[in-house]
């Protein structure tokens, strides 16, 4: 009797080792539990704080959309010179002789667009007269980022510009010729206009040098019984008035000659690019040869 309460109390010590492993071994998966859920909710709660909030946003807030502003060339010219000095003394000794002075145009800027005129009657008494009438424009162009570069637009404006020459109202025998080594580009546009005073042989040459387009407008009549002139002698004149006017355009920029620079000549860009382009005065080519040789006339004797 006395053995078996000894072996029941040896049983027991180990029921109660047992029973504490079992306890420990249970509450271990629990303790690992715990921990799992104490280790979530604790980067969980990180995540949401504003330092966190902050860092995971600087990701994209760094991040901007790239500049979409188109960019263009800067402008080769960014003035124009003296239209009435765009031509030397001998050339319009030559073309408009007997002229005592340009007239200028209005404008409301030279830098961008300017014009002159010349008129010359040579009056020969009882055999009649000549008459000649010669205008020069200029209208340049700025680069800019929505319209494009200043070439670019001056390309425009002078297809524009050709255009309205080779339409005129009432011009007859009209003739067209692309011209070489006069800037970038160039067309002399020639036709014959009948008008009160006489058959007036006109002469328009269209021609573009850099962002800057000039418009040399020359015609001549026989007035009173003298003999109409030469329409290939007044476009030949008229071809080297235009080269002349180019080579001004470039000297006034520092630049030289450039009458045959083309698109990659020695007139170099700006390094300033101006901020918008340059409207042009009327957008049109003139339509008429030129005002009427009695009116020029009276002028002349103003003068």
């Amino acid at each position: 009797m006395q053995r078996a309460v000894q072996r029941d109390d040896r049983a027991h010590p180990r029921a109660g080792r047992l029973s504490r492993a079992l306890v420990c071994a249970a509450a271990v998966p629990a303790v690992l539990i715990t921990a799992g859920c104490s280790s979530d909710s604790g980067d969980s709660a990180n995540k949401d704080t504003p330092a966190a909030r902050q860092s995971a946003g600087s990701g994209t807030a760094g991040t901007s959309s790239p500049d979409t502003t188109p960019t263009v060339a800067p402008a080769a010219y960014q003035k124009l010179p003296d239209p009435c000095d765009a031509l030397g003394k001998k050339t319009l000794d030559d073309l408009v002789p007997k002229t005592k002075s340009g007239k200028k145009g209005k404008s409301d800027d030279t830098t961008a667009r300017s014009s002159c005129s010349w008129t010359s009657l040579d009056d020969n008494g009882v055999k009649g007269s000549q008459f000649r009438w010669l205008s020069v424009s200029l209208l340049r162009f700025d680069s800019d980022g929505a319209r494009g570069s200043g070439n670019d637009q001056a390309h425009s404006y002078y297809t524009r510009q050709l255009t309205d020459a080779e339409h005129v109202s009432g011009a007859k025998s009209t003739k067209s010729q692309p011209l070489t080594g006069t800037g970038d580009e160039a067309t002399a546009v020639r036709y014959d206009l009948k008008k009160k005073e006489g058959a007036f042989k006109q002469q328009t040459v269209v021609a573009r040098v850099q962002n800057v387009v000039v418009t040399l407008d020359y015609n001549g009549a026989g007035l009173a019984g003298e003999k109409t002139p030469d329409a290939d002698d007044l476009t030949k004149d008229a071809e080297k008035a235009v080269k002349e006017v180019i080579a001004s355009v470039s000297a006034a920029n520092g630049r030289g000659q450039t009458a045959g620079s083309g698109e990659g000549g020695s007139a170099a860009p700006s390094r300033k690019p101006s901020g918008k382009a340059s409207e042009p005065a009327s957008g049109k080519a003139s339509k008429s040869a030129s005002p009427s040789a009695s009116a020029s006339a009276k002028d002349d004797k103003k003068d």
